[in-house]
């Protein structure tokens, strides 16, 4: 009985490890070595993976280095959009580390996070 309850408890385990595996994007990016001063761009992508119509309410960063806007406000089921990110390194050194923030209409999944990294080298 107890080998049973166990199999079990590892397939529903297993799927939803597979589940989450099939709506995975893309959530950071790494622009690598970026010379003080540049602005790097880089353009993430949110897949509406609901039945439902999705509404995109806002798009924020951690910080005024970094801006970004989604090429759509409102995605069918099914439909992507991409989520457009410049970060500005004028006036950082080292590692950068910042965020991006997608509030949707989502129910279950209101807040979708991109990251964004950068290595800023002093000219």
């Amino acid at each position: 009985m107890h080998k049973k309850i166990s199999l079990f408890l590892v397939l529903i385990l297993i799927s939803g490890i597979l589940f989450a595996a099939d709506n995975a994007y893309e959530a950071v990016w790494d622009f690598g070595k970026v010379k003080e001063g540049d602005i790097v761009k880089h353009e993430f992508i949110l897949k509406n993976d609901t039945a439902k119509e999705l509404k995109i309410l806002s798009v924020n960063t951690s910080c005024g280095c970094a801006a970004s806007q989604a090429k759509k406000k409102l995605l069918a089921p099914g439909e992507s959009t991409s989520i457009e990110v410049s970060f500005n390194s004028a006036k950082y050194s080292g590692d950068v580390k910042q965020s991006v923030y997608v509030n949707t209409d989502n129910v279950k999944d209101p807040l979708v996070v991109f990251k964004i990294n950068a290595d800023v080298i002093k000219n």
